[in-house]
């Protein structure tokens, strides 16, 4: 239905810059919500951002001013630009749609494979 597949993942040190993209197939109007979600080992996965399709955005309280999430609908493509990356950011990332309304949830319908983001200090 809706396929999504991540990159852009890598090491870096405390302070550097990523940009995640998550490439969208298939039926994209299906996908009313778009997200990144993290997960640590050991951890429990939080979502990191979320955009729906009106562009309205929700940001995890730890990383508001430093992620931003964007969406280029002719390139069906997402993204997460992460500034001022901590150690604390070190988690696996995926991408994922949900078809309807509500996009501050984990229960999103469709998920990526992710993408490692790994900070040192």
């Amino acid at each position: 239905q809706v396929h999504l597949v991540e990159s852009g993942g890598g090491s870096v040190q405390a302070g550097g810059s990523l940009r995640l993209s998550c490439a969208v197939s298939g039926n994209t109007y299906i996908s009313y919500c778009m997200g990144w979600f993290r997960q640590a080992p050991g951890k429990e996965r939080e979502g990191v951002a979320t955009i729906d399709s009106t562009g309205s955005t929700n940001y995890l309280d730890s990383v508001k001013g430093r992620f931003t999430i964007s969406k280029d609908n002719a390139a069906n493509t997402l993204y997460l630009q992460m500034n001022g990356l901590k150690p604390e950011d070190t988690a696996m990332y995926y991408c994922a749609a949900k078809r309807w309304l509500g996009c501050w949830t984990l229960l999103y319908n469709y998920w990526g494979q992710g993408t490692q983001v790994t900070v040192s200090s």
